[in-house]
Protein backbone atom coordinates (compact mmCIF):
# COMPACT_ATOMS: atom_id res chain seq x y z
CA UNK A 1 0.00 0.00 0.00
CA UNK A 2 1.74 3.16 -1.11
CA UNK A 3 1.33 6.57 1.17
CA UNK A 4 -1.37 8.10 -0.71
CA UNK A 5 -3.39 4.25 -0.47
CA UNK A 6 -2.56 4.32 3.49
CA UNK A 7 -4.00 7.69 3.91
CA UNK A 8 -6.73 7.60 1.70
CA UNK A 9 -8.10 4.45 3.43
CA UNK A 10 -7.20 5.52 6.97
CA UNK A 11 -9.23 8.98 6.27
CA UNK A 12 -12.40 7.45 4.64
CA UNK A 13 -12.11 5.28 8.04
CA UNK A 14 -11.71 7.92 10.53
CA UNK A 15 -14.78 9.82 8.73
CA UNK A 16 -16.73 6.92 8.76
CA UNK A 17 -16.38 6.79 12.54
CA UNK A 18 -17.23 10.31 13.23
CA UNK A 19 -20.27 9.57 11.33
CA UNK A 20 -21.25 7.14 13.55
CA UNK A 21 -20.92 9.25 16.72
CA UNK A 22 -23.53 12.41 17.77
CA UNK A 23 -24.15 14.55 20.59
CA UNK A 24 -22.04 14.20 23.83
CA UNK A 25 -19.89 11.69 22.13
CA UNK A 26 -19.42 13.62 19.56
CA UNK A 27 -17.55 16.34 21.31
CA UNK A 28 -15.69 14.11 23.33
CA UNK A 29 -14.43 12.35 20.48
CA UNK A 30 -12.96 15.39 18.59
CA UNK A 31 -10.53 17.96 19.55
CA UNK A 32 -8.52 20.52 17.46
CA UNK A 33 -5.45 19.73 16.53
CA UNK A 34 -3.50 21.75 18.51
CA UNK A 35 -5.39 20.44 21.86
CA UNK A 36 -2.43 20.01 24.58
CA UNK A 37 -4.00 16.62 25.01
CA UNK A 38 -2.38 15.10 21.83
CA UNK A 39 0.66 14.64 23.28
CA UNK A 40 -0.05 14.06 27.09
CA UNK A 41 -0.36 10.59 26.81
CA UNK A 42 -0.32 7.53 29.62
CA UNK A 43 0.05 4.04 29.42
CA UNK A 44 -1.10 3.39 33.22
CA UNK A 45 -4.63 3.05 34.71
CA UNK A 46 -6.53 5.75 34.81
CA UNK A 47 -9.12 8.18 32.74
CA UNK A 48 -8.17 9.66 30.06
CA UNK A 49 -8.86 12.87 27.67
CA UNK A 50 -11.52 11.77 24.75
CA UNK A 51 -14.65 8.99 24.32
CA UNK A 52 -14.83 6.47 26.84
CA UNK A 53 -15.40 2.99 24.99
CA UNK A 54 -16.69 1.12 27.92
CA UNK A 55 -19.81 0.95 27.33
CA UNK A 56 -19.57 1.81 23.43
CA UNK A 57 -22.41 0.11 21.20
CA UNK A 58 -20.99 -2.89 18.94
CA UNK A 59 -20.96 -0.39 16.05
CA UNK A 60 -18.93 2.15 17.28
CA UNK A 61 -16.50 -0.51 18.65
CA UNK A 62 -16.38 -2.20 15.11
CA UNK A 63 -15.49 1.21 13.24
CA UNK A 64 -12.67 2.05 15.88
CA UNK A 65 -11.52 -1.64 15.20
CA UNK A 66 -10.82 -0.55 11.49
CA UNK A 67 -8.88 2.27 12.78
CA UNK A 68 -7.05 0.58 14.14
CA UNK A 69 -6.30 -2.02 11.34
CA UNK A 70 -5.99 0.91 8.86
CA UNK A 71 -3.08 2.29 10.90
CA UNK A 72 -1.37 -1.15 11.61
CA UNK A 73 -0.12 -4.15 10.11
CA UNK A 74 -1.95 -7.47 10.61
CA UNK A 75 0.60 -8.11 13.87
CA UNK A 76 0.27 -4.52 15.01
CA UNK A 77 -2.96 -4.58 15.00
CA UNK A 78 -3.29 -7.91 16.64
CA UNK A 79 -1.21 -6.91 19.68
CA UNK A 80 -3.10 -3.71 20.22
CA UNK A 81 -6.42 -6.21 20.74
CA UNK A 82 -4.53 -8.65 22.44
CA UNK A 83 -3.29 -6.05 25.30
CA UNK A 84 -6.90 -4.89 25.41
CA UNK A 85 -7.41 -8.25 26.19
CA UNK A 86 -4.94 -9.22 28.66
CA UNK A 87 -6.42 -6.18 30.39
CA UNK A 88 -9.58 -7.56 30.69
CA UNK A 89 -8.18 -10.73 31.87
CA UNK A 90 -5.89 -8.82 34.61
CA UNK A 91 -9.36 -6.83 35.83
CA UNK A 92 -11.26 -10.32 35.78
CA UNK A 93 -8.70 -11.87 37.94
CA UNK A 94 -8.87 -9.26 40.21
CA UNK A 95 -12.50 -8.81 40.73
CA UNK A 96 -13.53 -11.96 39.98
CA UNK A 97 -16.02 -10.99 37.52
CA UNK A 98 -15.48 -10.20 33.50
CA UNK A 99 -15.43 -6.37 32.98
CA UNK A 100 -18.80 -5.10 31.64
CA UNK A 101 -16.38 -3.36 28.89
CA UNK A 102 -13.03 -2.67 28.45
CA UNK A 103 -11.42 1.18 29.64
CA UNK A 104 -9.89 2.65 26.91
CA UNK A 105 -10.57 6.27 25.39
CA UNK A 106 -10.95 7.75 21.81
CA UNK A 107 -9.98 11.38 20.28
CA UNK A 108 -10.25 12.54 16.74
CA UNK A 109 -7.69 15.37 16.41
CA UNK A 110 -8.46 17.89 13.85
CA UNK A 111 -10.78 17.17 10.78
CA UNK A 112 -10.40 14.01 8.43
CA UNK A 113 -10.42 14.85 4.78
CA UNK A 114 -10.18 18.44 5.07
CA UNK A 115 -7.00 19.70 3.38
CA UNK A 116 -5.11 20.11 6.66
CA UNK A 117 -3.31 17.19 8.84
CA UNK A 118 -5.55 15.49 11.69
CA UNK A 119 -4.67 12.68 13.84
CA UNK A 120 -6.11 10.54 16.12
CA UNK A 121 -5.43 8.28 19.33
CA UNK A 122 -6.09 5.59 21.80
CA UNK A 123 -5.53 5.60 25.11
CA UNK A 124 -5.50 3.38 28.32
CA UNK A 125 -3.79 0.99 30.10
CA UNK A 126 -0.99 -0.24 28.19
CA UNK A 127 -2.00 0.70 25.08
CA UNK A 128 -0.71 3.96 23.34
CA UNK A 129 -1.31 4.20 19.71
CA UNK A 130 -0.50 7.75 17.96
CA UNK A 131 -1.79 8.35 14.26
CA UNK A 132 -1.32 11.89 12.60
CA UNK A 133 -1.67 12.27 8.42
CA UNK A 134 -0.61 15.35 6.95
CA UNK A 135 -1.65 14.73 2.75
CA UNK A 136 0.72 11.51 2.17
CA UNK A 137 2.28 11.77 5.54
CA UNK A 138 1.92 9.25 8.07
CA UNK A 139 3.45 8.92 11.42
CA UNK A 140 2.53 6.18 14.18
CA UNK A 141 4.89 6.92 17.39
CA UNK A 142 4.69 7.18 20.35
CA UNK A 143 3.31 3.07 19.85
CA UNK A 144 3.01 1.33 22.85
CA UNK A 145 2.25 -2.03 24.05
CA UNK A 146 2.04 -3.41 27.37
CA UNK A 147 0.93 -7.00 28.92
CA UNK A 148 0.20 -7.71 32.54
CA UNK A 149 0.83 -10.24 33.36
CA UNK A 150 3.79 -10.54 30.73
CA UNK A 151 2.69 -14.42 30.88
CA UNK A 152 -0.61 -15.62 31.30
CA UNK A 153 -1.29 -18.70 33.86
CA UNK A 154 -4.60 -19.36 34.07
CA UNK A 155 -7.73 -19.62 31.61
CA UNK A 156 -7.91 -20.90 28.32
CA UNK A 157 -5.22 -19.12 27.20
CA UNK A 158 -2.60 -19.77 29.98
CA UNK A 159 0.47 -19.79 28.56
CA UNK A 160 0.09 -16.93 26.19
CA UNK A 161 3.12 -14.14 26.07
CA UNK A 162 1.53 -11.42 24.05
CA UNK A 163 5.34 -9.77 23.60
CA UNK A 164 6.81 -12.96 23.42
CA UNK A 165 8.45 -12.11 20.55
CA UNK A 166 10.34 -9.01 21.30
CA UNK A 167 11.76 -11.10 24.74
CA UNK A 168 12.70 -14.51 22.30
CA UNK A 169 14.46 -12.17 19.61
CA UNK A 170 16.73 -9.82 22.13
CA UNK A 171 17.29 -12.78 24.60
CA UNK A 172 18.47 -14.88 21.04
CA UNK A 173 20.66 -11.69 20.20
CA UNK A 174 21.86 -11.76 23.86
CA UNK A 175 23.26 -15.50 23.28
CA UNK A 176 24.57 -15.01 19.81
CA UNK A 177 27.02 -12.26 21.75
CA UNK A 178 30.80 -13.46 22.73
CA UNK A 179 32.39 -12.63 26.17
CA UNK A 180 33.77 -9.53 25.36
CA UNK A 181 30.63 -8.61 23.08
CA UNK A 182 28.30 -8.99 25.99
CA UNK A 183 30.66 -6.53 28.61
CA UNK A 184 29.87 -3.90 25.68
CA UNK A 185 26.37 -4.29 25.19
CA UNK A 186 25.15 -5.39 29.42
CA UNK A 187 24.84 -1.76 30.86
CA UNK A 188 23.66 -2.73 34.59
CA UNK A 189 23.53 -6.12 36.42
CA UNK A 190 19.98 -3.98 37.68
CA UNK A 191 17.39 -3.83 35.23
CA UNK A 192 15.32 0.12 35.37
CA UNK A 193 12.16 -0.33 37.21
CA UNK A 194 10.55 1.21 33.70
CA UNK A 195 11.41 2.34 29.90
CA UNK A 196 13.36 4.97 30.80
CA UNK A 197 12.03 6.99 27.40
CA UNK A 198 8.87 7.13 30.15
CA UNK A 199 5.91 9.44 28.84
CA UNK A 200 7.44 12.57 27.58
CA UNK A 201 6.32 13.54 24.99
CA UNK A 202 9.62 14.38 23.48
CA UNK A 203 11.53 11.34 23.23
CA UNK A 204 15.42 11.64 24.62
CA UNK A 205 17.80 9.09 23.47
CA UNK A 206 20.90 10.46 25.73
CA UNK A 207 18.71 8.64 28.70
CA UNK A 208 19.14 5.27 27.39
CA UNK A 209 22.35 3.09 27.89
CA UNK A 210 24.82 2.62 24.71
CA UNK A 211 25.64 -0.85 24.35
CA UNK A 212 26.89 -2.58 21.57
CA UNK A 213 27.54 -0.54 18.21
CA UNK A 214 25.73 -2.65 15.24
CA UNK A 215 29.05 -2.11 13.52
CA UNK A 216 30.78 -4.86 16.03
CA UNK A 217 28.24 -7.54 15.57
CA UNK A 218 28.81 -10.19 13.18
CA UNK A 219 26.72 -11.46 10.43
CA UNK A 220 24.38 -13.45 12.14
CA UNK A 221 24.40 -11.00 15.04
CA UNK A 222 23.52 -8.54 12.57
CA UNK A 223 20.75 -10.80 11.29
CA UNK A 224 19.13 -11.30 14.87
CA UNK A 225 19.79 -7.33 15.28
CA UNK A 226 17.82 -6.32 12.38
CA UNK A 227 14.95 -8.52 13.21
CA UNK A 228 14.39 -6.85 16.67
CA UNK A 229 14.44 -3.90 15.03
CA UNK A 230 11.73 -5.21 12.47
CA UNK A 231 9.92 -6.85 15.03
CA UNK A 232 8.75 -3.50 16.85
CA UNK A 233 8.56 -1.82 12.92
CA UNK A 234 6.03 -4.23 11.60
CA UNK A 235 3.42 -3.31 13.76
CA UNK A 236 3.16 -0.58 11.58
CA UNK A 237 1.90 -0.24 7.62
CA UNK A 238 4.95 -2.05 5.74
CA UNK A 239 5.25 1.19 3.36
CA UNK A 240 5.79 3.45 6.96
CA UNK A 241 8.07 0.81 8.43
CA UNK A 242 10.28 0.27 5.72
CA UNK A 243 10.89 3.92 5.48
CA UNK A 244 11.80 4.17 9.18
CA UNK A 245 14.20 1.10 8.50
CA UNK A 246 15.68 2.40 4.95
CA UNK A 247 16.32 6.13 6.56
CA UNK A 248 18.07 4.65 9.77
CA UNK A 249 20.27 2.22 7.80
CA UNK A 250 20.92 5.52 5.14
CA UNK A 251 21.69 7.25 8.07
CA UNK A 252 23.83 5.87 10.52
CA UNK A 253 23.97 2.02 9.84
CA UNK A 254 27.10 1.17 11.94
CA UNK A 255 25.97 3.74 14.73
CA UNK A 256 22.58 1.55 15.75
CA UNK A 257 23.34 0.41 19.37
CA UNK A 258 21.84 -2.80 21.12
CA UNK A 259 22.07 -2.34 25.21
CA UNK A 260 20.55 -5.16 28.04
CA UNK A 261 20.30 -4.24 31.58
CA UNK A 262 19.30 -7.11 34.47
CA UNK A 263 19.66 -10.87 34.35
CA UNK A 264 20.07 -13.04 31.78
CA UNK A 265 18.08 -15.80 33.12
CA UNK A 266 13.91 -16.34 32.55
CA UNK A 267 12.22 -14.61 34.89
CA UNK A 268 14.67 -12.33 36.47
CA UNK A 269 14.00 -8.85 36.00
CA UNK A 270 15.03 -7.59 32.41
CA UNK A 271 15.80 -4.54 30.17
CA UNK A 272 16.98 -3.72 26.79
CA UNK A 273 16.74 -0.96 24.16
CA UNK A 274 17.57 -0.38 20.82
CA UNK A 275 18.94 2.58 19.00
CA UNK A 276 19.44 4.54 15.61
CA UNK A 277 19.53 7.78 14.67
CA UNK A 278 15.82 7.88 13.45
CA UNK A 279 13.85 5.99 15.75
CA UNK A 280 14.28 3.89 19.31
CA UNK A 281 12.46 0.71 20.91
CA UNK A 282 12.54 -0.10 24.40
CA UNK A 283 11.76 -3.34 26.66
CA UNK A 284 10.68 -3.56 30.22
CA UNK A 285 9.89 -6.81 32.24
CA UNK A 286 10.75 -5.79 36.40
CA UNK A 287 7.49 -5.20 37.92
CA UNK A 288 5.32 -8.03 39.21
CA UNK A 289 8.13 -10.81 39.52
CA UNK A 290 8.99 -9.81 36.08
CA UNK A 291 5.71 -10.65 34.47
CA UNK A 292 4.89 -7.13 33.56
CA UNK A 293 6.24 -6.15 30.52
CA UNK A 294 6.44 -2.90 28.58
CA UNK A 295 7.25 -2.02 25.31
CA UNK A 296 7.34 0.91 23.04
CA UNK A 297 8.68 2.33 19.87
CA UNK A 298 9.60 6.15 19.66
CA UNK A 299 10.64 8.09 16.55
CA UNK A 300 13.13 10.74 17.55
CA UNK A 301 11.67 13.35 14.46
CA UNK A 302 8.14 12.30 13.74
CA UNK A 303 7.07 11.28 17.46
CA UNK A 304 2.88 12.61 17.22
CA UNK A 305 3.27 13.93 13.91
CA UNK A 306 6.66 15.60 14.08
CA UNK A 307 7.87 16.85 10.93
CA UNK A 308 4.50 16.88 9.08
CA UNK A 309 2.40 18.52 11.98
CA UNK A 310 5.39 21.54 12.41
CA UNK A 311 5.18 21.91 8.44
CA UNK A 312 0.96 22.50 9.10
CA UNK A 313 1.23 25.08 12.04
CA UNK A 314 3.76 27.31 9.90
CA UNK A 315 1.38 26.78 6.74
CA UNK A 316 -1.28 27.46 8.76
CA UNK A 317 -0.20 30.46 10.84
CA UNK A 318 1.67 31.62 7.24
CA UNK A 319 -1.51 31.62 6.05
CA UNK A 320 -3.03 34.04 8.57
CA UNK A 321 -0.22 36.79 8.53
CA UNK A 322 0.48 39.47 6.23
CA UNK A 323 3.78 40.24 4.12
CA UNK A 324 5.75 42.99 4.83
CA UNK A 325 6.42 46.06 2.39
Amino acid sequence: MTGRDLTTTLTRVASDLLDAVSGADRVDVTAPLHDPSWSRWSYLPGDRPGLSLEHADPELLGHVSALIAASHSQRGADLVAGAIAVERERRRSITGQAPSGDRYWLRVHGTPGSDTAWAWRLNGHHVGVHVSVRGDDFTATPHFIGSEPARLTDGEAAGTRLLGREEDLARELVAQLRPAQREVALSSETAPADILSAMDPVVDPSVLPTGIRRAELDTDQRRTFDALAGCYLDRLPTAYAEACWAEAMDVAADDMAFAWAGGTAVGQGHYYCLTTPVFLLEYDNTQDGANHAHSVLRHLRDDFGGDALRRHHRDSHGSHGSTAS
